[in-house]
């Protein structure tokens, strides 16, 4: 799950037709120097009460978020307006008619979109990911107005026109491979084939000490999953300058020979839904699932100098990437050896987050013969409710229509889901009314439904996890993640031949991304890269190659 923090995204919303009751109006442009051709994408509004920082960092699916409005644009040409008035939908409230008269600073933002032509016969127009993580408001080329001030009243007839004068500038350059961190890119023939157009997979390597001096030593693999970044300090946190985190504690415990010597790769596949792809197959997303077990890894193990066996692989990650490291194992179970799961996004979807998606009418409400009560979606550790279900499906919904915000849930409908009959991932509930869709859950729960899954299938896929899958959660998880947790852990105690022999770990009071009970001051990687290696070692097959990297 995308946490940054839990909250640190972004923003608004999209035009529903409903009367225009207020004349009080924005019109939103760009100039010709911008952009000559018309641009397609969604236009965005963003109101706040204070000046720093800019409006476009000041919007979140909790209750302390600003004011966003938003509208589609088909070919918007240099110069046209695009409106935002009292019939936009806003969030997090509904009108413009519903903002206090005052004072306020006010900002316009395009999130340009480009058009796909699928393989599968739909064409869409989608973000696309610009090296910045699907980030909306750092996507480079996207365009904004400087932010001004100014006087709003409901009861007034104004037109206030925003320029979008500026354009988000390219990431910073990659920084320079060194002797332990290398990045990589391959063109996925797979996913190009997919979206019609080329498209790269990436990785971000970091190689044990003495791999230049030791040239016939082959090496395990350990696939960090989780959410893009372009280099280690944001995923890894290794880190060669001398700092009180715990990015340098790795750097010098990884040179010295404290650590297994392994190679460690995150993977960047950040793509037009979200930030990454959830490492599987989807009907929306494409083939990644088998794009990075049969184009990725083995370009990076041969690369590299890895064994390139499944015994001398593993897979962690937490949140998404604890989805990510535990569907790997499920769906490839020979791929990898060991699977080391923290705070997972929801592994079972009868508690899809405070919902269940089979049983359960409505995402919104828990509702009675006359009484209806909200559903959280977020909470501090003390159990206090900082955000709704239907709060943070209309902050999506403002985001981008068609489930175009590349924000959680819509990422989840993009991967889980099948392709509506517009191109775009099916809903699986209405983002206004909360109504699910039943027909559309079941075409989950027999593909991506994890728990499911497992229980479906445990006579062939037992003999292939037992003792491989460790699962570390909160049970005050911040996403109400350790529920779904829980129920898999109700069906696993329950295995035989095999009986599943692996770990949970919940931990007492604890928020998203807990990763298990371990000093701090160790580290992460320091505690679970030894634990992973033994397992190895223990499993390998008569044979195995367990003394080239040992040195």
């Amino acid at each position: 799950m995308r946490t940054m923090t839990y909250v640190s995204t972004v923003l608004i919303l999209a035009v529903l037709a409903l009367p225009c009751t207020a004349a009080q109006r924005f019109e939103i442009s760009f100039p010709i120097q911008m952009s000559a051709a018309p641009l397609d994408g969604h236009v965005l509004l963003l109101i706040s009460t204070s000046e720093s920082p800019e409006p476009r960092f000041q919007i979140n699916f909790t209750g302390r978020t600003q004011q966003a409005f938003a509208v589609d644009v088909d070919g918007l040409a240099p110069g046209a307006a695009a409106l935002v008035d009292s019939a936009t939908l806003g969030y997090p409230r509904d009108s413009l008619n519903d903002i206090p008269a005052g004072d306020y600073y006010v900002q316009g933002f395009l999130n340009i979109y480009e058009t796909f032509h699928l393989a599968n016969g739909h064409t869409v127009k989608l973000p696309p990911d610009k090296g910045e993580g699907q980030q909306w408001a750092r996507k480079p080329g996207n365009l904004y107005s400087k932010t001004q001030k100014v006087h709003l009243d409901p009861a007034s007839d104004q037109v206030i026109r925003l320029s979008l004068t500026e354009k988000v500038p390219s990431v910073p350059a990659v920084e320079p491979d060194t002797k332990w961190v290398k990045h990589v890119k391959i063109r996925s023939e797979m996913l190009s084939h997919f979206w019609g157009q080329p498209v790269e997979l990436g990785a971000v390597i970091l190689l044990p000490d003495g791999w230049e001096e030791h040239p016939k030593a082959s090496y395990p693999l350990i696939v960090l999953q989780g959410h893009f970044s372009p280099g280690l300090r944001g995923s890894l946190a290794f880190q060669t300058e001398p700092s009180k985190g715990s990015g340098y504690k790795l750097y010098q415990d990884w040179t010295a020979g404290r650590l297994p010597r392994v190679i460690i790769m995150t993977i960047q596949h950040a793509n037009p839904y979200f930030d990454d792809s959830y490492a599987v197959n989807s009907a929306n997303i494409g083939p990644y699932g088998d794009a990075i077990t049969q184009e990725l890894i083995p370009y990076v193990e041969k690369k590299f100098r890895g064994i390139g066996q499944g015994w001398a692989r593993a897979v962690y990650g937490g949140s998404t990437g604890g989805w990510e490291a535990l569907a790997s194992q499920v769906f490839y179970p020979d791929f990898y050896n060991g699977a080391w799961v923290f705070c997972p996004d929801v592994v079972d979807f009868r508690a899809y987050m405070t919902m269940n998606l089979y049983e359960d009418k409505n995402a919104f409400w828990i509702e009675g013969p006359f009484a209806r009560v909200p559903r959280p979606a977020m909470r501090q550790a003390d159990g206090l409710v900082l955000s709704t279900m239907e709060m943070m499906n209309r902050y999506e919904l403002v985001l981008g229509t068609k489930g175009r915000s590349c924000e959680q849930l819509d990422a989840w409908q993009a991967v889980f889901s099948s392709v509506g009959d517009d191109g775009y991932p099916k809903p699986i509930f209405d983002k206004r009314t909360g109504e699910i869709d039943h027909k559309a859950a079941e075409y989950l729960k027999d593909r991506y439904d994890l728990s499911h899954i497992m229980q479906r299938d445990w006579k062939s896929l037992g003999p292939k996890l037992s003792d491989k899958l460790h699962i570390c959660v909160g049970d005050a998880d911040s996403f109400y993640l350790d529920r779904a947790v829980h129920l898999l852990q109700d069906f696993m105690e329950t295995t035989t031949d095999p009986y599943y022999h692996g770990s949970f770990d919940f931990g007492q009071r604890k928020p998203h991304c807990y990763a298990g009970s371990f000093d701090p001051a160790v580290g992460l990687q320091q505690h679970y890269l030894p634990e992973m290696v033994k397992h190895m070692e223990e499993t390998a097959p008569k044979g195995a190659d367990l003394t080239s990297w040992k040195y």
